[in-house]
């Protein structure tokens, strides 16, 4: 069975690291950048075509989105045509253009909302699914930890979607747990500040998270 071109909206360390990921793992896979100039440059970078967001998003089967936090909703405004009935996931955080406060990254979201509910309500018909937040961009594929696999956390409104999001995390060596609902994206959202705080206190940015069961 072929698996789904991505197109991976975003040009930064994480939209390279998981387009490399999907290309690594047999997945046909594009980048789109909003800077038309930085085409050749990404494609030599990164062995990946490039293309602007929109045609990024039209090609694809299934989207992610990689840009900064605090650019998601503009780009999801400008794509909603696109992402119409696609599986889109987010891989994005709330993180605000201010200082960390003693260790924890500022979000310009607050508990009662998540950045993904957000943008699920700017683009109502993409089936959003949020994902690969929760940990650096260094072990976002193939992750390797001496205690086993980490878990990544997922949620969104469809089920069809979050099943093909979790087989992509499969593929890329996860476990998987599905937290619920597009609400469940708030408290998944902090973890990439819980995983940041050991990082911005102490230099510590070798850990992953793992749900153990009894």
């Amino acid at each position: 069975m072929s698996k789904p071109r991505i197109g991976v909206i975003g040009s930064g360390q994480v939209a390279q690291a998981l387009a490399k990921g999907f290309q690594k793992h047999g997945y046909p896979v594009h980048l789109g950048t909003r800077d038309p100039k930085k085409f050749a440059e990404i494609t030599a970078l990164t062995g990946i075509e490039a293309y602007d967001f929109k045609t990024a998003a039209a090609k694809a089967d299934q989207v992610l989105i990689a840009v900064k936090g605090t650019s998601g909703q503009e780009v999801v405004r400008s794509l909603k045509a696109e992402l119409a009935d696609k599986v889109v996931i987010d891989a994005m955080n709330p993180i605000a253009d201010v200082p960390p406060q003693d260790g924890v990254l500022v979000y310009f979201t607050d508990g009662s909302q998540s950045l993904m509910e957000r943008l699920q309500a700017i683009a109502p018909a993409a089936r959003f699914v949020k994902a690969f937040n929760s940990v650096g961009n260094a072990f976002m594929v193939d992750p390797s930890f001496p205690g086993g696999k980490p878990t990544m956390f997922i949620a969104g409104n469809d089920p069809a979607a979050k099943a093909a999001v979790e087989a992509i995390l499969l593929d890329f060596g996860w476990k998987v747990e599905d937290m619920g609902l597009a609400a469940s994206a708030r408290p998944i959202e902090s973890l990439c500040q819980l995983w940041c705080a050991p990082g911005l206190l102490r230099n510590e940015w070798n850990h992953a998270f793992a749900l153990l069961k009894g």
